[in-house]
């Protein structure tokens, strides 16, 4: 079924609403080179590359917003994971998803999951953006995209998007680094044995793992 066959889910039809807010702002150049930069993601080899389901999650220590240290295997001993990246603050997808998933964390609390999200924005970005969209999840700074990289969820933009991007809104100041490296917008579910159960991966940066599949992962873990 190709993506415009497909039935809309609820985050789907929410993101929808800000591809045609831009599709009717941008220039042609501007929607050439974005175009360009999701094909670039595609031809890289990032999607083959990340890790997948059946995939053993590598453990990771991280600091949260409030700089205390968090562990993903010492989660998994109390519960299942549902592993999320953002990009950055500055990204209207990211905020409508992280808002999104605000909304929906008492469906994924039920099941006995923990939600984390990650991003490779410098620790006081990271808080901005959780006070920002009032979450209540766990929100990780990986700052070098470090355990972006372990999962194999990193990508090196374009020449001309990361102009766009340093003139826009300061990527390097955001992130730390002038590496011009984000993360997928992947989502992963893990079990208590650390086993990836349900993996999103898609090049283009407007996609996002429905909340409904994240659910129906969880339930089958029981």
């Amino acid at each position: 079924m190709s993506k415009a066959d497909k039935i809309k889910g609820e985050l789907d039809v929410l993101l929808d609403i800000k591809r045609q807010e831009a599709a009717a702002k941008f220039t042609e150049e501007k929607k050439q080179i974005y175009a360009e930069g999701i094909s670039s993601v595609a031809a890289s080899g990032v999607l083959e590359n990340a890790l997948n389901v059946n995939s053993k999650a590598p453990n990771f220590t991280l600091k949260n917003t409030l700089g205390n240290w968090f562990s993903l295997y010492e989660e998994l001993k109390n519960a299942p994971v549902v592993l999320t990246w953002y990009r950055g603050g500055w990204c209207p997808y990211c905020n409508i998803t992280l808002h999104y998933l605000q909304e929906k964390l008492p469906e994924i609390k039920k099941t006995g999951a923990t939600l984390i999200a990650i991003t490779p924005e410098l620790p006081d970005n990271s808080l901005s953006t959780s006070e920002k969209n009032k979450l209540e999840f766990t929100v990780l700074s990986d700052v070098g995209n470090v355990v972006g990289k372990e999962y194999g969820v990193v990508y090196t933009l374009t020449n001309q998007v990361a102009s766009i991007y340093e003139e826009g809104f300061g990527l390097s100041e955001v992130n730390g680094d002038d590496s011009n490296e984000l993360p997928l917008a992947a989502t992963y579910v893990i079990d208590t044995d650390a086993v990836i159960q349900y993996a999103f991966l898609d090049a283009d940066y407007t996609e996002r793992a429905e909340v409904t599949d994240i659910l129906e992962a969880l339930h089958k873990l029981k």
